[in-house]
């Protein structure tokens, strides 16, 4: 028996998230789950880096498993693929430390949202982008996404995943990219909350339109009874990068 790691893309758009759940929803773990019985796996779950919504994609998403396979890894990855459906895939699956765990050995994960800034839609890109009026003040943005970098409470933009727990997280990086009509946001933390890096973009879009200012944003930042009350940035512009391991 050997304990695998495999890295995990897949497009979120037609599955009711990662986890799987009790009713007959589509998840990403379910068909992952039913392909790895289909290649002989016997285990009652496999282990990730984290649980995406519904609709978020992945690049890099991290999953694990012991499972009894003597023809190699590159080999398994072949196996896996072929009983994947379209939308998910495995890009790469190798032996890992029987302590390994995709979610508690990693040190930080890399989330990028995506946003479109065109007046008329575009059917062929805005299924993994949030499309944006045009002419909101990129440098603003900008400003406010500089807030976010260190150690804070972000009480104001999700909450814990569970109960108990603490919304204190560490952001590594919190930038924009811009090239014309497309923008992206890329943030590096420890871990997320639950909708935190969602409700961060539509808060910070919200300051590039002239809705709120960088002052008010850093106020969410400063005060842990703050709440953002705006809406939450579509989850189809949202995508789970790289999880970092040391």
């Amino acid at each position: 028996m050997e304990h695998y790691k495999s890295i995990i893309a897949y497009d979120g758009s037609d599955f009711a998230g990662y986890q799987r759940q009790t009713s007959d929803l589509r998840t990403v773990q379910g068909v992952i789950e039913q392909s790895l019985r289909n290649i002989g796996w016997r285990g009652e779950s496999i282990m990730a880096s984290g649980r995406t919504d519904a609709g978020v994609h992945a690049k890099g998403q991290v999953i694990s498993c012991d499972m009894a396979w003597n023809q190699g890894s590159d080999v398994l990855t072949r196996a896996l693929n072929s009983q994947l459906p379209n939308d998910v895939a495995a890009w790469r699956t190798e032996p890992a430390p029987p302590d390994f765990h995709p979610r508690f050995s990693a040190i930080r994960r890399h989330y990028r949202y995506s946003l479109l800034a065109l007046k008329y839609r575009d059917p062929l890109r805005e299924r993994y982008a949030w499309r944006v009026q045009p002419g909101f003040d990129l440098e603003a943005m900008e400003a406010a996404a500089k807030l976010i970098v260190g150690r804070h409470d972000f009480a104001a933009f999700g909450t814990a995943p569970n109960p108990d727990g603490h919304t204190v997280r560490q952001v590594h990086r919190a930038q924009w990219h811009n090239a014309e009509e497309r923008y992206w946001f890329d943030i590096e933390a420890d871990a997320f909350l639950y909708h935190m890096v969602r409700r961060l973009v539509s808060a910070l879009i919200a300051v590039g339109s002239g809705r709120e200012t960088v002052e008010s944003f850093a106020s969410l930042i400063e005060d842990p009874e703050a709440r953002w009350q705006g809406a939450i940035a579509p989850a189809r512009g949202l995508c789970l990068e790289v999880v970092i391991y040391e």
